[in-house]
């Protein structure tokens, strides 16, 4: 019935700040990019290397969201890298802070995270 996950939505508060950190910081390329007079708002969807996309929405004042990361509802995303370190090291030549790299009590893969622009939890999980 499901195959994969085709998109992640994101609606951002600040959208030139979170279009930069998608695609300058992580390095995601743009699909598509569009301004919906009507509702002014942009939606940008951004390729992920594995074929699955982000949209990122912005909207007029959206609603904060609770940041406390054991809420109910989506706990983070999370990016699979060839190498936690590297990609800490490339995160933080941007200035963006990352969380020391654990590694899974289960698999033994390593693993970190970090925020996008508006404090949304991201990993990184090394394959």
């Amino acid at each position: 019935m499901v195959e994969n996950i085709h998109h992640v939505a994101i609606i951002c508060s600040d959208y030139p700040k979170s279009r930069a950190f998608y695609t300058e910081v992580l390095g995601l390329s743009i699909i598509a990019e569009n301004y919906r007079e009507s509702r002014d708002s942009y939606k940008l969807d951004l390729a992920l290397p594995n074929g699955g996309q982000i949209e990122l929405f912005s909207f007029p004042n959206p609603p904060k969201r609770s940041s406390q990361p054991e809420a109910q509802g989506l706990r983070h995303l999370a990016f699979l890298t060839a190498s936690v370190e590297e990609a800490v090291k490339a995160l933080n030549a941007f200035g963006v802070d990352v969380e020391p790299i654990r590694v899974d009590e289960f698999t033994g893969k390593k693993f970190t995270f970090f925020q996008d622009p508006d404090g949304l939890p991201l990993e990184l999980y090394e394959k």
